[in-house]
């Protein structure tokens, strides 16, 4: 996304770019880092991701220009914060979202792999006692 925005592309590019915006774990997490706090400084973002400071500097980088979080000059620190509160809304509910989601799959796991009735085994994986007898007379039986 230019560090413009586009009044002229279609509002599905725009939405488009700003998942692209989100589309990376660390990005993700450092949004969340955000949305706990008003400002974070980058010391602490990088505390808190266990990342390398240039790894850092490269993701709020991306989400500077997808207008996702502003930046800060305090002395010496660099704070940031998210430029908007919606995005902190986004988050929640694309983690309530997502719980329901693995919920669900979850549950659909669980009945997939429950006993019940089920069509019968083939007559070749049935224990030999449990075959059915050859009713024909010995003679008849090839």
């Amino acid at each position: 996304m230019p560090d413009k925005p586009d009044f002229h592309a279609p509002l599905y590019e725009v939405k488009a770019n700003l998942f692209k915006g989100l589309a990376h774990p660390i990005r993700i997490r450092l949004l969340e880092l955000l949305a706990e706090a008003p400002s974070v400084s980058v010391t602490d973002l990088i505390a808190g991701t266990g990342q390398e400071a240039s790894n850092i500097s490269q993701h709020l980088g991306v989400l500077r220009r997808h207008h996702l979080v502003v930046a800060e000059r305090r002395g010496l620190q660099v704070f940031y914060s998210l430029a908007y509160p919606q995005v902190a809304e986004l988050l929640t509910v694309a983690r309530s979202f997502l719980t329901q989601v693995l919920a669900t799959t979850q549950k659909n796991l669980e009945l997939s792999m429950a006993p019940g009735p089920s069509a019968p085994e083939p007559a070749a994986r049935r224990a030999p006692e449990a075959q059915p007898k050859d009713a024909r007379p010995e003679g008849a039986r090839r």
